[in-house]
């Protein structure tokens, strides 16, 4: 059975998130605090996280470091009463699989768990390769030849999509959505930003810009 492990410190929501996810089907697990939520985290025996940001003794950002520090595939799912850009962008790059923000309904959760849990089904313990470059997906490790390239947790999941899908134009919009999280916002350039990293660590020549619609990783 799937196990989820709900990082809240406020007993009315993890009373609530724990009573629809146990009558989804699954199995939780609570942490009322930071400590406890990366302890368990780290155990293996749980396949997602729900991370609220503001725990006491390690907030979730911290807690949310460390277990991309050990972990790369574990799915982290944040939840934050924060309405900030800023923190939203903190947290994905931080390695958050996903960010709700509070108030939110059962179904948009559930339906982002289940998202997230598809997502490690493709992705665990998988070597993406394409010509000369290869991304561990459970170490989290990119190399080019035999030089291996350090990539931050978002970088690491743009050449993941690109990986997985060589040779395929991919718009701004499905890497928006498929890579931070986030619904199309025609002023945001994060993707293009993001582009210019990966081609200043990979060779500019293996990233193709289609003009009016997106990218090619050739």
């Amino acid at each position: 059975m799937t196990v989820i492990l709900i990082a809240e410190d406020e007993p009315q929501i993890a009373a609530f998130v724990r009573r629809g996810l146990e009558h989804a089907g699954y199995q939780t697990i609570l942490a009322e605090d930071g400590g406890d939520a990366l302890r368990i985290a780290l155990t293996g025996d749980v396949d997602l996280v729900l991370l609220d940001v503001g725990l006491p003794t390690l907030d979730g950002f911290e807690v949310l470091r460390e277990i991309r520090r050990q972990n790369g595939v574990l799915p982290v799912v944040m939840l934050t009463a924060r309405t900030s850009t800023r923190d939203t962008v903190e947290g994905l790059d931080a390695g958050a699989s996903d960010y709700v923000r509070k108030p939110f309904t059962f179904e948009e959760l559930l339906a982002r768990v289940r998202s997230r849990l598809r997502d490690t089904d493709r992705g665990t313990a998988v070597v993406l390769t394409h010509g000369d470059v290869t991304l561990d997906i459970r170490s989290r490790t990119a190399v080019v030849g035999e030089r291996e390239v350090e990539l931050s947790a978002r970088e690491f999941a743009l050449a993941r999509e690109f990986l997985r899908h060589p040779g395929e134009v991919l718009s701004r919009e499905q890497l928006l959505s498929r890579v931070w999280g986030l619904d199309f916002d025609p002023g945001s350039n994060v993707v293009d930003v993001y582009v210019r990293y990966l081609r200043a660590k990979f060779g500019h020549d293996r990233i193709a810009t289609v003009r009016g619609v997106g990218y090619r990783w050739d």
